[in-house]
């Protein structure tokens, strides 16, 4: 049982003794740094039930909890506030608690805990990934890996579209203009290869609008009747009816793509348990549809068309089959969803990470899959996240649009660079070492700039701005690491003995009771599918552990006993700080 249920328990004894009154419930609170306490317990909500003088309330409160609860050593009323004070003695049990072994702070699986899927990523193969997948590729890590840290199974997914006119146009223009060129001839990953073509096809199709144009055709018509446009709407009906020489062309240009998408995930250091293709999933969902009707989920009109009446619930009608019998988008993400549970009958709800633009599509698909009846169907949640923006120029793009994956990663380990090289503090290291370092650096500055905001909030990503070692960076967590690690390479004894009997310093007590939140951060934040919570934790916890740095002495302590303590101290903090950081998928260097 934790301490602050223990308190909530006797604060509920103390009023029933005291007032005659039933308290549901205690808000307890962490105590302001500028009043002596560790925790407080909040009076005013009380004073709904019971009446009299809030700070009359705290004292009659305080006494008693001093007088029941062992840890609590003293109190203060402060208003409506009841400040205690809890012993060293319990915060030093709690940090001779901590295992070294990698797994402080997680979670265990409680009895009927389903698994989680994770869907993020979800590229389209006619481009290389682009800074708007770089927010959805950490955002779905993270919160993947902070799951499974709070004890849940989780299976990382995402669905490749890789079929439809988009491919076809990158297919058409290396047909036409590629001369057999290849990823090995030109020496490109295949996903920028094939990227350069479905640029080519839009150079191609631009121009003859424009002939059309001048021809006399108006513009609306004149994109329709595009040759361009019209080959590639042909070899899209070829691949539909599996023609041998386009699927062999399709085959060859996605695994070009395949491949250069494994380098950029290989880069940014993120992995994947399972793949859904959109060419084998896209006529999933006909037979539901079928299910649907006879259930009455559904209904026809009088075109054959099937739709799904959601204005009851605020929606409107949502087509999910259309007159000719095809399928639209909603029609293949219900008839994917049951697939994914099929394949692991142990999911009990998912998890899509998709923008915010896509708000209204899930808000549909989640109903309609509880209106078919599927108990994981509320379980599902959308992971929304808004845009990222760069100040303008700041970045190299391709045709000035959009912003490169890897060109943004290449970047980063640049500036990255030019910033430790100010520092100096790499002398001895090989170049090889060094470039490491820098990588670390930059991908640990770019993921932490991007995954402390709130999902929901729209970002404005500035590179410089990222790797500034004052403020809340993660290259200001990770020199705090770098620090913590010098530390222990310093200490030439043996710190790992019990230190049980001293006097908390106010900033080691601080910063044990930052160490003591971690593991309920980790459950908050998969709770609310925020890494955001890692992440702004990490750096209070790093903000405390440099005042710490900065007020006690650790190898000039007055004791061996202390000196033992504060570098134990600083260790758990290292490992905590290596902890979270492997949660934001975030690596951390031991010199910087």
């Amino acid at each position: 049982m934790s301490l602050q249920h223990t308190i909530s328990e006797h604060v509920k004894t103390a009023i029933q003794e005291l007032y005659s009154a039933d308290l549901e419930s205690v808000e307890l609170q962490a105590t302001r740094k500028e009043f002596e306490g560790d925790i407080t317990v909040v009076i005013f909500p009380m004073l709904r039930i019971v009446k009299g003088n809030p700070v009359q309330i705290g004292e009659a409160v305080g006494k008693h909890l001093v007088n029941n609860v062992d840890e609590i050593k003293g109190y203060n009323v402060v208003k409506g506030f009841l400040n205690l004070v809890i012993s060293d003695s319990y915060y030093l049990d709690f940090f001779a608690s901590i295992k070294d072994d990698g797994r402080f702070g997680y979670g265990t699986a409680k009895e009927g805990d389903k698994a989680v899927m994770v869907e993020y990523s979800s590229p389209n193969t006619n481009k290389p990934l682009h800074l708007g997948h770089v927010r959805n590729i950490l955002l779905g890590y993270a919160v993947a890996e902070i799951i499974k840290a709070s004890g849940k199974k989780v299976y990382k997914t995402q669905i490749i579209n890789d079929r439809g006119i988009h491919i076809c146009k990158s297919m058409l223009a290396w047909q036409k203009f590629g001369e057999g060129e290849t990823p090995e001839s030109t020496g490109l990953k295949g996903d920028k290869l094939v990227g350069n073509y479905y640029v080519k096809f839009d150079q191609i199709y631009k121009t003859q609008i424009e002939e059309l144009v001048a021809q006399g055709k108006a513009k609306e018509e004149a994109k329709k009747e595009a040759p361009i446009l019209i080959e590639a709407q042909e070899m899209l009906r070829k691949w539909e009816t599996a023609d041998p020489e386009v699927v062999k062309l399709w085959k060859m240009m996605n695994e070009w793509v395949y491949e250069g998408f494994d380098q950029t995930y290989k880069t940014i250091g993120v992995n994947f348990d399972s793949y859904y293709y959109e060419s084998n999933t896209y006529l999933l969902g006909k037979d539901n549809i079928e299910e649907g009707l006879t259930k009455g989920v559904f209904f026809k009109k009088e075109d054959g068309s099937v739709w799904c009446d959601l204005t009851d619930e605020g929606l409107d009608e949502k087509l999910v089959l259309r007159s000719d019998g095809t399928a639209v988008y909603m029609t293949q993400d219900i008839g994917t969803a049951i697939q994914r549970v099929k394949d692991n009958p142990d999911v009990g709800g998912m998890i899509y990470t998709v923008g915010n633009e896509q708000d209204y599509h899930f808000k549909v698909l989640f109903l309609i899959l509880k209106k078919l009846g599927y108990d994981w169907a509320k379980h599902l949640h959308h992971l929304s996240y808004g845009m990222v923006d760069l100040p303008s120029g700041k970045m190299k793009s391709r045709e000035g649009t959009v912003v490169d994956a890897d060109d943004l990663m290449v970047e980063m380990t640049e500036t990255a660079e030019e910033a430790s090289k100010e520092l100096g503090k790499l002398e001895g290291y090989s170049e090889e070492e060094k470039q490491e370092i820098y990588k670390t650096i930059g991908l640990g500055s770019l993921k932490y700039y991007i995954l402390k905001v709130d999902p929901k909030k729209r970002i404005l990503f500035n590179p410089e701005e990222s790797v500034d070692l004052k403020g809340n960076t993660g290259s200001f967590i990770q020199y705090t690491y770098a620090r913590i690690q010098a530390i222990l390479r310093k200490a030439d004894f043996d710190y790992t003995k019990a230190c049980n009997d001293i006097t908390l310093q106010p900033k080691e007590k601080e910063l044990i009771k930052q160490l003591e939140l971690y593991p309920e951060i980790i459950q908050n934040a998969a709770d609310e599918l925020s890494p955001a919570i890692v992440a702004n934790y990490t750096y209070d916890l790093v903000k405390s552990y440099n005042s710490f740095f900065q007020n006690v002495p650790i190898f000039g302590a007055d004791s061996d006993q202390e000196k033992n303590f504060r570098v134990q101290l600083s260790n758990s903090v290292g490992n905590t700080i290596k902890s979270a950081f492997q949660l934001l998928g975030i690596n951390v260097p031991d010199r910087m």
